[in-house]
């Protein structure tokens, strides 16, 4: 029973995040806009700022509905790191519980996004060529969600730095990574946009999108096992 609360919560959540997540691009342009904002470094800030504020208050929604995840590598990862109560079976309904998640956001967020900030709408996409855009999905990956883990299990107490350091992660990857894959670093969020694109089914969806991704994730859970191992607390002795 639990597994499948955690598959709705997840389905839920993703359903959330993927159809705020999209509104990014256009939140940033009206913002820039109304402020007269200009300058790359500056947009950028003001994408960190939405990037965070997102975050915060999806840790907040799982806080109050007792969990949830809207990114399979997450969930991979923190299994591969030993951290966690997930297990294959669990995995095993989450990933299609956050699959159909993301394709409801993208569906729902497409049809209310008013026409004059739809070319702003922009799923993942391969710049590259296959095996290039597949290992940059997979390094990418592996980066952030390294990052993500240190950040969450060993970085600063403070819930406000510990968002605001995985808001820069994010944009920071997305930067690095937009003239080769998009990027994604979440198979989910990819799925949606390639469904409502009639892509969902192709080689290249799942080997760039989601195989290589699941690799990177789960070499970075490995390694943050390696380096920083889960040690269970001691017991006290009964005297």
């Amino acid at each position: 029973m639990g597994a499948i609360k955690a598959a709705v919560l997840d389905a839920i959540v993703t359903f959330l995040w993927v159809f705020c997540v999209s509104t990014v691009g256009a939140t940033t342009s009206i913002v820039t806009a109304a402020f007269q904002i200009q300058g790359a470094a500056l947009s950028l800030l003001v994408t960190t700022t939405i990037v965070f504020v997102l975050v915060f208050v999806f840790g907040i929604i799982t806080n109050a509905i007792g969990g949830g995840s809207f990114n399979p590598t997450a969930t991979a990862a923190f299994y591969a790191a030993g951290l966690g109560n997930d297990n294959l079976v669990s995995m095993a309904l989450r990933f299609p519980a956050q699959a159909a998640g993301a394709v409801g956001g993208v569906l729902a967020i497409s049809e209310v996004m008013p026409q004059a900030h739809k070319h702003k709408l922009r799923g993942p996409s391969l710049m590259v060529d296959l095996h290039t855009g597949a290992i940059a999905e997979g390094i990418l990956t592996f980066v952030i969600t390294l990052a993500v883990l240190w950040i969450i299990v060993k970085g600063p107490r403070s819930p406000i730095v510990k968002t605001w350091l995985i808001a820069v992660c994010t944009v920071t990857m997305v930067v690095a990574g937009a003239g080769y894959t998009g990027p994604a670093m979440n198979p989910a969020n990819a799925f949606g946009w390639a469904y409502l694109n009639n892509r969902h089914d192709t080689w290249e969806q799942f080997y760039v999108y989601w195989i290589c991704p699941f690799i990177g994730a789960i070499f970075a859970g490995w390694f943050f096992r390696v380096i920083f191992p889960h040690r269970p607390p001691v017991k006290a002795k009964k005297a």
